[in-house]
């Protein structure tokens, strides 16, 4: 990389313990102390939003990663974030899919669509500047962008150019990193939990009948899950078989069938007509 030829020996050998450091990071822990570490040097930041899927709609995920109090994932709803991911997703897009940055101002965020993020907290509102960067999953037809929010009023050159190198490994680790538990699509429907039982369904194969009872397409399934459309149809395939079916309206039906003829079980109530 031509950045990185252009460092002194200090500054490469620093670069190189941020690697190392990243490599390391296997949970939320290690990503929190991880990014307030060195890598603070050369990107800046008091809060990084990350967020995964499809940001032409609602089907996505996220993470909140920051030390400071009241700014943790749970305390922002995926709708408030849309319409700023999509903003934000669009410019880096327009820009070439190149990291940029994105004053903030006195008077808040720059895009009126960010406003609802203010919402998780006043921490935020002494946010300045924005430096956004992504990446394009081509295999599992996904995007993942990351939002850097600083104190400082703006970010220079070099951040952008020490963002566009450390993304490999910024992604990398975040992709070691669970998402939270409170952000997976609801698997406690009655009917499923009751397939599940009878049919030795796993956790992920409970929550892709979720989504297919609810009529998404494999490629919206695997935005939601944020897994690759490959990876869905594998587990739609064991799922047919663990079922005795063929098909997707087969499997719909047996879901139906079972949760009518076994009735409510105990600790469970009726499932709800939907």
């Amino acid at each position: 990389m031509v950045f990185l030829s252009t460092l002194s020996d200090e500054h490469m050998e620093r670069y190189f313990r941020i690697i190392r450091a990243g490599i390391a990071v296997h949970g939320h822990s290690d990503l929190l102390n991880w990014l307030q570490g060195e890598l603070q040097y050369y990107l800046p930041h008091d809060i990084m939003l990350a967020a995964w899927g499809d940001f032409g709609s609602v089907h996505f995920r996220h993470d909140l990663v920051s030390s400071l109090p009241g700014i943790r994932t749970q305390h922002i709803k995926r709708e408030n974030l849309s319409a700023l991911l999509r903003a934000l997703f669009n410019c880096w897009a327009e820009l070439g899919k190149k990291p940029y940055t994105l004053g903030v101002g006195p008077s808040g965020f720059a895009f009126e669509d960010a406003r609802p993020l203010s919402e998780s907290g006043k921490a935020l509102d002494g946010m300045q500047s924005m430096l956004v960067h992504g990446v394009t999953d081509e295999r599992g037809c996904l995007d993942c962008l990351y939002i850097l929010f600083s104190s400082r009023a703006t970010l220079d050159s070099s951040a952008v150019a020490a963002m566009e190198t450390l993304m490999p490994y910024l992604d990398t680790a975040m992709r070691r990193v669970t998402p939270l538990a409170d952000q997976a699509p609801s698997a406690d429907s009655g009917e499923n939990q009751e397939v599940a039982a009878d049919h030795g369904l796993s956790g992920r194969e409970i929550e892709i009948l979720h989504w297919v009872r609810m009529g998404k397409t494999n490629a919206e399934i695997a935005s939601i899950l944020g897994i690759s459309i490959y990876t869905v149809k594998n587990h739609l395939r064991h799922i047919f078989k663990k079922l005795d079916v063929y098909n997707r309206t087969q499997a719909i039906s047996k879901i139906r069938s079972a949760s009518t003829a076994a009735g409510p079980r105990s600790g469970h109530p009726a499932p709800a007509d939907r």
